[in-house]
């Protein structure tokens, strides 16, 4: 008898501290997602509603889809999308493939290892601010001051006026923002640069491949699931396009050169006072991203 009583309590004993440890970890768990949908989700839905909505002298009535027509019918959002889009493809091609380029060439070195990486990653220890303002008065300076004028001068190449010329705005913010912001993700790519088998690399050469070869042949194929998420994170982030035209071009930049989506929304929120305007633009942007990253996600997904 004192043996079949036995095994259901211990069967109920470990159902007990099953519970037991299940509930201690839905308790920390509630905290962090109390602390999300505080954060995060009630913005989000608030900032939806209010799309919908229109506020004057503190009376908020419905209006519908009256706040989107009159966003998209604004002569600057076309402007500010094109802005947007031609920077998250420069960024694309030189904030993405750079940092992939320097972790490779980081991966060769047998000595300072360490103080390479550190050298790397220092940018993005910087306060973005900090570091935009050194671009715009130290690097970006038009006179032959500049850093980069003075270097363009020295190779006996045309000088720029950088952030005053319409046609330079993009790509200066996109050289500042690769600079700092590329530290995370060459630590990134080194860490999955050295899982990858170095026999695979022993029998490449073997073979006669030469450096582009290894890339192309085992570095990619290694790293392309490192790839495709920074890619896709990249691509987020870029579109969210606010600090850089801010300090760099004073917001709007010459001949609205350098608004952004996300710079056209604190503009409608802070300066207009139209915030119900700037929670539809803010949606459309949510949707627009929203929908890359489902169609970006399920694409990747078939091919892997």
């Amino acid at each position: 008898m004192k043996g079949t009583n036995a095994a259901p309590e211990k069967t109920r004993g470990k159902r007990s501290r099953r519970l037991q440890d299940n509930l201690t970890g839905y308790a920390f768990l509630a905290g962090a997602v109390f602390c999300f949908a505080l954060f995060s989700w009630f913005p989000m839905i608030r900032g939806i509603v209010m799309s919908f909505q229109r506020t004057r002298r503190g009376v908020t009535t419905w209006v519908g889809w009256d706040n989107y027509i009159r966003i998209v019918h604004d002569p600057s959002f076309w402007t500010a999308w094109k802005n947007t889009f031609y920077f998250t493809v420069l960024a694309l091609i030189v904030g993405y493939a750079v940092p992939f380029f320097v972790a490779i060439l980081l991966n060769e070195f047998r000595h300072a290892k360490g103080y390479l990486r550190v050298l790397v990653y220092l940018p993005v220890m910087l306060p973005p601010a900090s570091a935009l303002f050194l671009f715009k008065y130290y690097a970006y300076d038009p006179s032959e001051a500049g850093l980069f004028n003075a270097v363009l001068k020295f190779l006996h190449l045309p000088t720029s006026e950088w952030m005053q010329s319409p046609g330079m705005t993009i790509p200066a913010m996109v050289i500042a923002s690769t600079w700092m912001n590329m530290g995370g993700a060459v630590l990134i790519y080194l860490a999955a640069l050295q899982n990858i088998p170095g026999e695979l690399y022993e029998a490449a050469e073997l073979d006669g491949a030469g450096i582009w070869r290894r890339i192309t042949n085992v570095t990619i194929p290694q790293t392309r699931l490192i790839l495709a998420l920074l890619a896709m994170l990249q691509i987020v982030a870029t579109m969210q396009l606010f600090i850089e035209p801010l300090i760099l071009a004073n917001g709007a930049g010459t001949q609205d050169s350098a608004t952004s989506v996300a710079y056209l929304i604190y503009q409608h929120g802070f300066f207009q006072n139209d915030l119900n305007g700037a929670a539809a633009l803010g949606v459309i942007m949510l949707i627009v991203l929203a929908a890359f990253s489902a169609v970006y996600v399920r694409l990747t997904t078939k091919k892997d």
